[in-house]
């Protein structure tokens, strides 16, 4: 074995999930599952969908409907009712949350609304102003 060779090895091969997909305009795309981001500083007034994740970090009056997994960061200031399957709070929601698996509320979080969901997790430093119904799904 040579450790000055001056032959160069292959790059190993991408799998099959993560190679590029070409559009229609010649561009290319990643078809893995899309993960969102609505950064610290981005405002958004109406409603916001979405499928699969997202995390928001700015500030939203209105709605947030989805079936995959919200996470609000510790910046985050939303104004208005939450529907998603998963939702992990950090930051300050005045609004309800309903949430068909499951919703944490975690360590610094403001909640001023109610809650219903499945599982419940609250941690003891966050502050919670509701009521909350908690019952396995029919």
């Amino acid at each position: 074995m040579n450790m000055f060779s001056t032959r160069r090895s292959e790059p190993p091969p991408v799998p099959a999930s993560t190679t590029p997909a070409p559009s229609s305009n010649g561009a290319s795309h990643y078809p893995s599952e899309s993960r969102g981001l609505l950064s610290r500083g981005v405002s958004i007034k109406g409603t916001v969908k979405f499928t699969n994740e997202l995390v928001i970090d700015g500030e939203v009056e209105g709605t947030i409907d989805s079936t995959g997994t919200l996470t609000i960061g510790e910046h985050a200031m939303i104004k208005g009712e939450i529907k998603s399957r998963s939702i992990k709070v950090r930051g300050n929601v005045e609004g309800d949350i309903t949430a068909t698996e499951r919703c944490e509320l975690q360590a610094g979080c403001t909640l001023r609304g109610d809650i219903e969901a499945p599982r419940l997790v609250v941690d003891e430093h966050a502050t919670f102003c509701g009521s909350a119904k908690v019952a396995p799904q029919k």
